[in-house]
């Protein structure tokens, strides 16, 4: 049993990572006008070049370009998609952590005109990353899953008057995203991930019962969810390797939902069409490992085991035996690690250093080599 070759990798990571110093007080004096686009394009060039070479040293097999060039995971992708933009209305979600709660609060999304792909969405992020990521290390690119555009608001950001029908609105969005995932392959994209809170948050009681409250079918949302996403894969380019992150919440080291992968496991593993699951396993609030029995063969389950929440570096032998442990319903050969979500999904970051950031990703890179090199 040896280290991959191809993604998703055995030791591997979600997405992004912490914003430096330098790249935040830009982005802070070019939204006060002290700078221009191009001064900001510059500086955000050299943070992205400096955190490839990071991922590199540190022995990953792929890296991002940390989206240090988004303000938030999401959003800045799906307000690019055509007929999509920003509500008057104000989109308030509730996260909680050890010390207390806290609110992020956003500007909706509102659906207006029928939902296009204009062009390929981060088209320049990805060439600009492919250009440094070098030989040995395949760039990931990594956007909002469609359930992204639908989750927060549901049927009630839908114009009616464009959608009277809300089967064409999942037929135009999972058209848009097939649009998109064949203009990433066309740039050389080998390595996409969807990131998808929706389908974690489902398996919380507490979220189901919002999305009831709001006139959705809660108990089967996640059916219509892979169903979309499953059709906007259904002409996926070969040598294009698709996964999907499914969290609770990652906001300033805080989480939305909490509960095992029980509810959306069987449906999730065995229908959604894609390559590989990168799962949030850091603590008791994810659940256990029975879940991961629906993964049939050829799918990769990514644990992520290594908390980005804090600072605390995990113990290998922790580690290890957690891995030991979900190999009792999926096969070892078919497990890799990474961390449990993203280390900055927003711009503000997790409560954690860039040192600590570096030692988990190496962790991550150690114990993998020892586990499966």
């Amino acid at each position: 049993m040896t280290l991959r070759d191809l993604p998703p990798f055995r030791a591997d990571h979600v997405g992004s990572l912490l914003r430096p110093p330098a790249l935040l007080a830009a982005r802070e004096d070019r939204a006060a006008g002290r700078i221009s686009a191009e001064d900001l394009r510059k500086i955000e060039d050299e943070a992205i070049a400096d955190v490839v070479a990071m991922q590199r040293d540190v022995g990953l097999q792929s890296a991002t370009d940390g989206e240090f060039r988004r303000s938030t995971w999401h959003m800045d992708f799906i307000y690019q998609l055509g007929g999509i933009g920003q509500s008057d209305e104000k989109l308030k979600v509730h996260f909680r952590n050890a010390a207390g709660d806290l609110d992020f609060t956003s500007a909706a999304l509102r659906v207006r005109e029928k939902i296009t792909l204009p062009e390929t969405i981060f088209a320049d992020h990805f060439r600009y990353l492919s250009s440094l990521a070098g030989e040995g290390v395949t760039p990931k690119l990594t956007i909002p899953s469609p359930s992204m555009v639908h989750y927060r608001g549901g049927r009630a950001f839908i114009d009616p008057a464009v959608y009277p029908d809300v089967e064409e609105f999942w037929s135009d969005l999972s058209a848009a995203y097939a649009r998109q995932i064949a203009g990433v392959a066309g740039l050389g994209c080998t390595y996409l991930q969807l990131d998808d809170t929706s389908l974690a948050y489902l398996n919380d009681p507490e979220q189901r019962a919002e999305l009831a409250a709001r006139g959705d079918d809660a108990e089967h949302q996640h059916l219509r969810y892979i169903k979309q996403i499953n059709a906007a894969l259904a002409d996926k380019p070969a040598g294009l390797t698709v996964t999907t992150h499914m969290c609770r919440g990652n906001f300033r080291s805080s989480w939305v939902a909490e509960g095992g992968y029980d509810f959306v496991a069987e449906a999730l593993f065995s229908e959604l069409a894609v390559d590989g699951f990168f799962l949030e396993y850091d603590d008791p609030r994810s659940g256990g490992f029975a879940p991961l029995r629906f993964v049939p063969p050829g799918k990769l389950v990514v644990l992520g085991l290594v908390t980005t929440k804090r600072g605390e570096l995990e113990s290998k032998d922790t580690l290890k035996r957690r891995i030991d442990e979900a190999a009792q319903y999926v096969p070892l050969d078919q497990i890799c690690l990474s961390p449990q979500c993203g280390f900055s999904s927003t711009v503000e970051g997790n409560a954690l250093s860039y040192e600590e950031e570096v030692a988990k990703l190496r962790l991550i890179v150690e114990t993998a080599r020892e586990v499966w090199g």
